[in-house]
């Protein structure tokens, strides 16, 4: 399976359907299922913004170094002013992520939450993980 790994509390706010749009500096053609794994970096809950953002989850039990949710990715779109402005309308998801020309909004939908997160060590970029080689 697909998996791209996320800081908290970015994969939790995807994990509840709060934030639809992952911000990455690069592109990518993938288009397809994806499963959210929550990075084991933990958040800094002095920061204004991260206090901001853990408001709006309901549960702020970080699940770091699990996959907690899967999801499809169906768009890659290149930010452009337009976008920007368009997507700052939208406060809550515009507060979610990092919004930039030049950067890249992951349009994903479908999110579906993992009954049981899995646990696993976390990569850059879209890694490969392979359920029956872990277990």
């Amino acid at each position: 399976m697909k998996v791209l790994s996320i800081k908290e509390p970015f994969a939790s706010l995807i994990k509840e359907r709060i934030k639809t749009v992952e911000t990455r500096s690069w592109k990518t053609k993938y288009r397809g299922e994806i499963y959210i794994h929550a990075s084991l970096k933990k958040i800094n809950i002095k920061d204004e913004r991260i206090k901001k953002l853990l408001e709006l989850l309901p549960n702020k039990d970080m699940q770091y170094g699990h996959i907690i949710c899967k999801c499809n990715l169906i768009d890659c779109i290149y930010m452009d002013e337009d976008y920007v402005n368009n997507i700052k309308k939208n406060k809550q998801e515009y507060l979610c992520g990092h919004y930039e020309v030049g950067r890249y909004g992951w349009v994903l939908e479908l999110i579906e939450v993992l009954k049981e997160p899995i646990p696993a060590k976390g990569h850059l970029g879209i890694w490969n993980y392979d359920i029956n080689q872990e277990r």
